[in-house]
C-alpha cells in the first residue's frame, strides 16, 4: 500500500512529539471542521504549498492577496505558495462573511494566528530531526543536523492540534494560540506590492461566476413576483403555459414559480402564466407624500446614541446663531449589475447551494431551516455574483433555488430578471434627517443635534439565516421579526452639548413587500454621513469659516503630529479664496444641494417606481421592451464568454503580453481543479478546490 492509499483509508495522521508519526497513523481520524482545530484554518499540501481556509470572501477588496501575504509571512513562505480557499461552508468556519469591512481586521487576524501557531508546531517537530536552533526560509527548516521541509514534516496530513476559541460565531469569532506573531519590523512579505489574483481570470473568462454554474439534468426557474406590491394569489391557470415544452408551475401558498429544461422556456412561461392577484388596498402613500408621511408617522423606537451636556438650555442661550436643516433620503435599491442567481441540488439526502451571497454560512443555515434539514447536510459554496455589499437579492435567490430543488427533485437554477433585482431586492431605508447647530459670536459650536427618523434598517436581518427574512418565507406565511435600529453618523467632535439619535417608524407592509429594508452598504450610508457633512459645511459657512465646516480644534481624539491643524493650514481648508466671499461659497453649496436633491428625486422614481405603487411593471432602461430581443442580447454575451473559455476567441498577442503581469501562477491549476471538482456536492472538504487530503489534487494526496 503506497502513502496515497494509506491516507485514503486512515483519513490522516496524528502528529505527536512523543512518538513517531507512523506509529500513530492508524488511530488517527479526520478532525472536525470546528474553530478549535488548527486543521480548520491551515493545511500543508504534499508539495509544501499551503491552503488557508477563510470564512469570509473577496468581493473586489483584494482580501485574497492580503490574506495570502499574512499567512505567508507567518509561515516564512512566498505569497505565491499560499492559496486562500474562501466562502465554502465545507472548508471554513463561519467568520461572518463579508461584513463591516472586517475582512482583514477580524478575518485575517485569525489566519495570522493560525499560521503563526502552525509555524511554531512545525518548528518544534523539525527540531527533533535537525536540532536547535532552527531557521525557516521558504518552507525549508534548517538546523545544526541538517534540513527538512514543511512537505516532509506534514505535507498532505493533518496537524491534529488544538487552539483556543472564544465560542463566538461570525464577525466576533476569535482564536488564541501560544505562538507569537511576527512584529512589523520582521515583515518580508506583508506590505509588498503583488498582483491581484482575480483580475486575469475575469478578463480572460477562465473561471466561473455563480451565473455559470451548470448541473446535469438542471432545470431553469423564474419566480413570479406580483405586478403590484403586497399582493396575494387568488388563482393560477396552469393551462396558460401548456404550449411551452417542459414548463410547469410550482406553487406553495403565495410563492409561485415556473421551471423548464431550457432557460428561455422558463422566461416565456413566466411571462405567459396567468395569475390573478389580490392586492391590498392602498399599501403605500403617494410618492409625493412619502417624507410628510415619515414626519407624521408614530415612533416605534427612539434611541439617543450620543448624549452629552444640556442640549435644551444650550440652544436657548442668548446671542447664538442657530443653523438648522432637514434632509430627505429616498429608498435605495442595491441595483447590482445584474439580478441575483443561485443553483441548488439535493442528492443523497444532502443539499448543495451555489450562491453569490456575501454570507454563505448564513445561506446554509437559512436553507437548512427552510428544507427542515440538519445544518451539516447543507453546503453553501460562494462564487462571485453580479454585485454585493449590504444585503442584496442573492440570499433570496439561494432560498428559492433550494426550495424548488426539493419540490422538483432536480437541480434548479434560479435567475432573476432585471425587474426582480431592482424592485424586489432589500432596500436602504427612506428617512428624514433633522440637524441643527448653535454657534456663538466667535464661531464656536456650543451645541449640535442630529436626529434621523425613518424605517428600520433591519426590517429583515442582515443575513438570510432565518426563513422569516426571505421573500419565499414571507410568501408562505412566515411572519418577519423586525429589529428596530437605525444609526447615527460617525464623528468625533467634542462639542460640550451634543445629541445624536434616531427614531424608527412602522413598515408600510410587514410581509412580501418590495420595500423590505435592510443593510445598504455601510449600512445606513451614504445618507447619514453625507447629510452630516452637508450641515457641517453649512454651519461652518454661517460661523464665518467657509465650507470647511466645524472648527478642527474640537475633535475628541488627540491629533497626530502634523495632523489636522497643520493640514488645514497647508490646504487653507475652510478659508475663502482670494477675492471670494463666503456668500458665493454658500450659493455654490445651495446650487449643489439642489442638484443632489434632484438626483435624489430621480432615484426615488427609479427605485420605487410605478410598479411598486400599483402601476406597470418596472423596466430598467437596460432592458429591451421585447423580451426575446433582451434574451438574445444575454445569449450573445454569454456565448462570447463561453467562446473565450473554449479558446475560440483569443486576445491579440500584444494585449496578452500586457495583461501577463495580472496572471497568477495558480490560475491554470485553479481552473483545472475548479472544472474537475467545483460541482461535486459533498460535505467533505476534500472535494472542493483540491483540499490537502484529496488524492485527486494536482499536488498529490499523501
Amino acid at each position: 500500500m503506497d502513502r496515497r492509499e494509506f491516507l485514503k483509508t486512515t483519513g490522516g495522521l496524528v502528529v505527536s512529539f512523543a512518538a513517531p508519526v507512523e506509529a500513530l497513523a492508524q488511530v488517527a481520524g479526520k478532525p472536525a471542521l470546528v474553530p478549535t482545530e488548527l486543521d480548520s484554518w491551515i493545511a500543508v499540501l504534499p508539495n509544501g504549498s499551503v491552503q488557508a481556509f477563510f470564512g469570509k470572501m473577496d468581493m473586489g477588496q483584494g482580501l485574497d492577496v492580503a490574506v495570502a501575504q499574512i499567512v505567508a509571512e507567518e509561515l516564512d513562505l512566498g505569497a505565491d505558495k499560499v492559496e486562500v480557499v474562501m466562502g465554502d461552508t465545507a472548508t471554513s468556519c463561519n467568520q461572518g462573511g463579508a461584513s463591516g469591512s472586517t475582512g482583514v481586521s477580524n478575518g485575517a487576524r485569525l489566519l495570522r494566528r493560525a499560521a503563526a501557531e502552525a509555524r511554531r508546531v512545525l518548528g518544534e517537530r523539525a527540531a527533533e530531526k535537525v536540532g536547535t536552533p532552527v531557521s525557516v526560509e521558504d518552507g525549508i527548516v534548517s538546523g545544526p543536523k541538517g534540513k527538512t521541509s514543511y512537505a516532509e514534516l506534514i505535507g498532505g496530513r493533518y496537524f491534529h492540534h488544538q487552539v483556543e476559541w472564544n465560542k463566538q460565531v461570525g464577525n466576533p469569532m476569535d482564536i488564541k494560540v501560544p505562538a507569537k506573531s511576527k512584529a512589523p519590523s520582521e515583515y518580508k512579505v506583508v506590505g509588498k506590492p503583488i498582483p491581484r489574483r482575480d483580475v486575469a481570470w475575469k478578463v480572460y473568462g477562465t473561471d466561473e461566476f455563480v451565473t455559470d454554474v451548470r448541473r446535469p439534468g438542471m432545470l431553469h426557474a423564474r419566480v413570479i413576483r406580483p405586478p403590484r406590491a403586497a399582493c396575494k394569489v387568488r388563482s393560477i391557470d396552469p393551462a396558460s403555459i401548456k404550449g411551452i415544452r417542459g414548463a410547469r408551475v410550482i406553487r406553495e401558498k403565495d410563492f409561485v414559480a415556473v421551471v423548464a429544461p431550457k432557460e428561455w422556456d422558463a422566461v416565456r412561461a413566466a411571462r405567459a402564466l396567468k395569475v390573478e392577484w389580490e392586492p391590498l388596498k392602498a399599501p403605500f402613500p403617494p410618492m409625493s407624500e412619502l417624507y410628510q408621511y415619515i414626519r407624521g408617522a408614530k415612533v416605534v423606537k427612539r434611541e439617543d446614541e450620543v448624549k452629552q451636556g444640556d442640549i435644551a438650555n444650550a440652544f436657548n442661550a442668548a446671542g447664538l446663531k442657530v443653523v438648522q436643516a432637514e434632509y430627505e433620503w429616498p429608498f435605495q435599491s442595491h441595483a447590482s449589475m445584474g439580478p441575483a442567481c443561485a443553483v441548488a441540488e439535493i442528492k443523497d439526502g444532502s443539499c448543495t447551494v451555489w450562491t453569490g451571497s456575501q454570507k454563505p454560512h448564513f445561506v446554509r443555515d437559512g436553507v437548512a431551516r427552510l428544507l427542515g434539514m440538519p445544518d451539516d447536510k447543507v453546503r453553501a459554496i460562494w462564487l462571485a455574483g453580479p454585485g454585493s455589499y449590504g444585503r442584496n437579492d442573492a440570499g433570496d435567490a439561494a432560498m428559492d433555488a433550494a426550495f424548488l430543488a426539493k419540490a422538483t427533485g432536480k437541480p434548479v437554477r434560479v435567475q432573476g430578471m432585471r425587474v426582480d433585482g431592482t424592485a424586489w431586492d432589500p432596500k436602504g431605508p427612506a428617512c428624514v434627517h433633522r440637524a441643527r447647530a448653535a454657534i456663538d459670536a466667535s464661531g464656536k459650536v456650543v451645541a449640535y443635534e442630529f436626529i434621523s427618523k425613518g424605517f428600520s434598517r433591519q426590517h429583515i436581518a442582515t443575513n438570510e439565516s432565518q426563513v422569516a427574512d426571505s421573500l419565499i418565507g414571507q410568501s408562505m406565511g412566515v411572519a418577519p421579526k423586525p429589529h428596530q435600529i437605525f444609526g447615527t453618523p460617525s464623528e468625533s467632535y467634542g462639542f460640550e452639548n451634543k445629541l445624536l439619535g434616531w427614531e424608527t417608524i412602522p413598515q408600510f407592509v410587514e410581509h412580501c413587500s418590495p420595500l423590505r429594508t435592510s443593510h445598504f452598504r455601510d449600512p445606513v450610508g451614504p445618507g447619514d454621513p453625507f447629510w452630516f457633512r452637508a450641515v457641517r459645511g453649512r454651519g461652518g459657512a454661517r460661523g464665518g469659516r467657509g465650507c470647511g465646516g466645524f472648527p478642527p480644534a474640537l475633535p475628541q481624539q488627540p491629533a497626530a503630529p502634523g495632523g489636522g491643524e497643520s493640514r488645514r493650514r497647508k490646504s487653507r481648508l475652510g478659508e475663502p479664496r482670494q477675492g471670494q466671499r463666503h456668500s458665493v461659497r454658500r450659493s455654490q453649496w445651495h446650487r449643489g444641494r439642489r442638484r443632489r436633491a434632484g438626483r435624489g428625486r430621480s432615484l426615488e422614481r427609479t427605485y420605487l417606481g410605478a410598479a411598486l405603487l400599483g402601476g406597470a411593471r418596472l423596466r430598467s432602461h437596460h432592458q429591451s421592451r421585447d423580451p426575446a430581443h433582451h434574451h438574445r442580447r444575454q445569449r450573445r454575451a454569454g456565448s462570447f464568454a463561453h467562446a473565450f473559455r473554449r479558446g475560440e476567441v483569443r486576445p491579440r498577442l500584444g494585449d496578452e503580453r500586457r495583461l501577463g503581469e495580472l496572471s497568477d501562477p495558480r490560475d491554470g491549476r485553479r481552473a483545472a481543479v475548479h472544472r474537475h471538482h467545483a460541482h461535486q456536492p459533498s460535505g467533505d472538504r476534500a472535494e472542493w478546490r483540491g483540499r490537502a487530503d484529496d488524492p485527486r489534487h494536482s499536488g498529490g494526496g499523501g
